[in-house]
C-alpha cells in the first residue's frame, strides 16, 4: 500500500537513479521478515532448500549489496550479479527505460558492476543464519576480454565458496557477441570449462535467451544435460519487439516485463519438451501474478523469478503472490507445489 504513494514520486526520477534509491532504501530501513512459512510451498530443487518459489532475478542486485533485505521481503531466494570477474561501467547512460504504458522495461545496462572481488568482500561478511533462503549468484564475461570462457571459469573459482548456486549468464543482449556462446560447440566447450572448474558440488545454473529457434533448444538441452547443469533458467529478455504503445518502445536493448509473459511461457514448454521433463527449469519473463506463476509451474517451471514487475507492483509483491499461489494450489487438490510442476505438459 505505501508503495502506491511512493510510485509517483519515484517514476518523476530516471530509472536507474529510482533503482539506485531503492537498492539505499533497502540498506537503510528496518525490514521485518516476510517470508514464507506455507508447507504447500516448500520444496528441494537442486539439493537446494526453498521455502517458496519466488525468487527475485539478477539485474536488482548487482553488486551482492541487498540478499538478505530482499530475502526478509518474502522471497524464497534472490539471485545477485550479473558479477564479471573486473569491474565494469556498462553501456553509456540513459540505458534503462520504463514502458508505464506495457507494463515493461527496457534495459542495455551492459553488465554493469563493482567486479567478482567487491562482492565476495560484501558476501563473506552476511552471517549464516541470515541465510533464510538460498542466494545464488549469477556470473558472467567482461566485454572487452580477450577469452570470455576463461572470465567464466575465474567466476566460478571466484564465487563458487559463496554461492548457493551459480548461474552462467550468456544470454544477455547488451554484451556484444555474448549469445554467440549459445552455440552447441561453443556452448560444450564453455559448459566443459565451467564445471572442471568446479572445486566443490555448487549446482551450477545456465540462462538462456527467449529468442531461439527450435534447433537451438535442442542442441542447448543436449549440451546441458551431458556437462550436468543442475538446471536452465528460461528465459532472459528479448530483442524482439511485440507490440507496444509506450515512446520508449524504440529503445534498444533487452525487453522485459508483461509483454513477454507469452513467449517466456512457451519457452518452458519448448524446453521442458526438448529434455523430456528431466532437465529442471526456472521460469523469467513477464509474471507479474500468481496466476503468471502457477501457469508457469503447471508448464514445467520448479521455481519462478520476477523483476520488472516490483517496478510497477512494489516490494510486497513476492508475499502476495506467494499468498495466492498457496490458494490456488489447495484449491486444486495440489499438497506440494511439486506435485504440480508440469502437470499441463
Amino acid at each position: 500500500m505505501l508503495y502506491q504513494f511512493a510510485r509517483p514520486l519515484l517514476f518523476q526520477a530516471d530509472a536507474e537513479a529510482a533503482h539506485n534509491l531503492s537498492l539505499a532504501a533497502l540498506r537503510l530501513m528496518p525490514i521485518p521478515a516476510l517470508g514464507s512459512n506455507c508447507p504447500v510451498l516448500a520444496q528441494t530443487f537442486a539439493g537446494l532448500q526453498f521455502a517458496n518459489p519466488i525468487g527475485l532475478a539478477p539485474g536488482y542486485d548487482k553488486n551482492a549489496e541487498v540478499p538478505v533485505e530482499i530475502l526478509r521481503l518474502g522471497f524464497g531466494f534472490t539471485e545477485v550479479g550479473t558479477l564479471t570477474p573486473l569491474p565494469q561501467a556498462g553501456n553509456p547512460k540513459p540505458r534503462l527505460f520504463r514502458l508505464v504504458e506495457d507494463q515493461a522495461v527496457i534495459n542495455r545496462m551492459g553488465f554493469n558492476n563493482d567486479g567478482q572481488q567487491a562482492a565476495i568482500d560484501l558476501l563473506r561478511n552476511i552471517p549464516e543464519q541470515a541465510r533464510i533462503g538460498p542466494i545464488g549468484i549469477n556470473i558472467g564475461a567482461n566485454k572487452d576480454s580477450a577469452d570470455r570462457v576463461a572470465d567464466y571459469v575465474i567466476g566460478v573459482r571466484n564465487m563458487e565458496a559463496l554461492a548457493d548456486y551459480l548461474t552462467v549468464n550468456i544470454s544477455s543482449p547488451n554484451t556484444p557477441g555474448l549469445r554467440a556462446l549459445q552455440d552447441k560447440a561453443a556452448l560444450d566447450d564453455l559448459l566443459a570449462q565451467v564445471m572442471a572448474a568446479r572445486t566443490r558440488d555448487t549446482p551450477v545454473f545456465l540462462k538462456v535467451a527467449p529468442d531461439l529457434q527450435p534447433a537451438d533448444i535442442d542442441d542447448i538441452v543436449a549440451v546441458a544435460m551431458s556437462r550436468g547443469i543442475a538446471a536452465l533458467i528460461v528465459s532472459n529478455t528479448t530483442i524482439s519487439r511485440p507490440a507496444l504503445i509506450s515512446r520508449h518502445k524504440g529503445e534498444t536493448g533487452g525487453l522485459s516485463g508483461a509483454p513477454l509473459r507469452d513467449m517466456a511461457q512457451q519457452r518452458v514448454i519448448d524446453f521442458r519438451k526438448a529434455s523430456g521433463g528431466q532437465l529442471p527449469l526456472i521460469g523469467v519473463g513477464g509474471i507479474t501474478s500468481a496466476e503468471d506463476a502457477y501457469a508457469r509451474i503447471r508448464a514445467g517451471a520448479s521455481l519462478v523469478q520476477i523483476y520488472s514487475a516490483l517496478v510497477y507492483q512494489g516490494p510486497g509483491l513476492a508475499r502476495k503472490i506467494n499468498k495466492q499461489l498457496a490458494r490456488l494450489l489447495k484449491a486444486d487438490g495440489f499438497s506440494n507445489i511439486a506435485e504440480a510442476i508440469g502437470v499441463d505438459g
